[in-house]
């Protein structure tokens, strides 16, 4: 028999249909905290404690966003994450590390994580994080997954790239300037909408960070693809 999952609803006033969490976490007293904080943001919130009984909730279908700790009884993160993929769900999943290095930001990406926090983390950066997974889900809603400029194919669903017949390897970070532009190839995206989407409005690093990175996109795919349009941000541009 089950155990039955922890229900926390959205605060009298809040909207009709919000967007419904699932926490699967093992530290009681954190789950339990983040639960509140995110009814009081107007979110309906469950929680369970160990990866079968996420596996199975996340698997119901009914949740917008999963916040999935690696570190679980019963089924780490990395499988339950995996096995929610190979079952066809896309739900937009945010992983909980416990310290530098326990993620392998390859092995997340490779089981379909969409995003990492460390802990211990700022909540507002979590509330960051979650609202920029919703605003990628809802824009990408009804939109082909695979976007194609010239030679260059950005598959935004299996996070790929090619120029080419060559495939691409790029890091987390990379491939997620480089969807910012590509999604609005054509158009200037500033420097402050990047570390808004990639990191996060709390951000508080120096930002030219995203100059490194578009620097980077240069080298491995090709140097005039992305203009720096002055004073105003980036531009992917669209010939060849």
């Amino acid at each position: 028999m089950r155990p039955p999952v922890a229900h926390h609803h959205p605060a009298r006033g809040a909207s009709r249909r919000p967007s419904r969490f699932l926490i699967v976490e093992d530290e009681k007293r954190l789950a339990v905290s983040l639960a509140k904080g995110l009814t009081a943001e107007g979110y309906a919130v469950d929680v369970v404690h160990d990866g079968l009984e996420g596996l199975h909730r996340a698997g119901e279908g009914v949740y917008d966003l999963v916040i999935l700790d690696i570190m679980l009884p019963g089924l780490n993160g990395y499988r339950v994450c995996a096995a929610l993929r190979a079952a066809g769900h896309d739900v937009p999943i945010l992983m909980l590390t416990a310290k530098d290095g326990e993620y392998d930001e390859a092995e997340g990406l490779d089981t379909g994580a969409d995003d990492y926090l460390t802990k211990p983390f700022s909540y507002v950066v979590l509330v960051a994080r979650l609202k920029a997974l919703l605003r990628r889900r809802g824009q990408g809603a009804g939109a082909s997954p695979v976007h194609v400029h010239g030679d260059l194919r950005v598959d935004t669903g299996a996070r790929r790239v090619f120029l080419g017949e060559d495939e691409v390897t790029l890091t987390a970070k990379e491939f997620a300037v480089l969807e910012q532009l590509v999604v609005r190839a054509g158009q200037v995206v500033s420097k402050a909408e990047i570390l808004e989407h990639v990191w996060d409005f709390a951000y508080d690093g120096d930002p030219n960070i995203v100059e490194v990175y578009v620097s980077a996109l240069r080298r491995k795919l090709r140097a005039g693809l992305i203009r720096t349009v002055r004073g105003a941000g980036y531009r992917l541009e669209t010939g060849r």
